[in-house]
């Protein structure tokens, strides 16, 4: 019977920590930062990011240009709609090709009906995906 009394809290405490996690990665990262899981370009250290606030603002950073958006989460899906100023942050020096990813970029994101979580990583889906990765520094 001691062995009841002390083995129950110890099943109960396992059982919620292993719960706990796996319904946290059900939740979209609200507040962090997400880096697009692809390389840096030739001659760059930047790459793209985007940040969705609790309320749907949203800060995107692109190769070239930065720009706010109001992203609309209702369970799985997702809709953002990027604001038509950019600024181009890179002084007038973008290439030709940053400015085209740039623009291939903002269109998936247009165009990202859903998102999905697996721990540190984020899809966003609808024609293309993105891969984005949880910064956790």
């Amino acid at each position: 019977m001691v062995r009841l009394h002390f083995a129950c809290p110890l099943i109960l405490a396992v059982l919620c920590g292993s719960i706990l996690p796996v319904a946290s990665e059900d939740l979209f990262p609200f507040g962090s930062e997400l880096m697009l899981d692809v390389a840096p370009m030739h001659g760059s250290k930047r790459v793209p990011m985007i940040e969705i606030e609790d309320d749907g603002s949203a800060s995107i950073d692109l190769w070239c240009a930065s720009l706010r958006a109001q992203a609309t989460l209702d369970g799985d899906s997702i809709t953002i709609v990027p604001s038509q100023t950019q600024n181009d942050t890179s002084g007038g020096q973008c290439e030709s090709d940053r400015q085209a990813s740039d623009a291939e970029i903002l269109s998936a994101l247009r165009a990202a009906t859903n998102w999905r979580r697996a721990g540190e990583i984020i899809e966003l889906s609808g024609p293309a995906t993105l891969r984005f990765r949880l910064m956790t520094n």
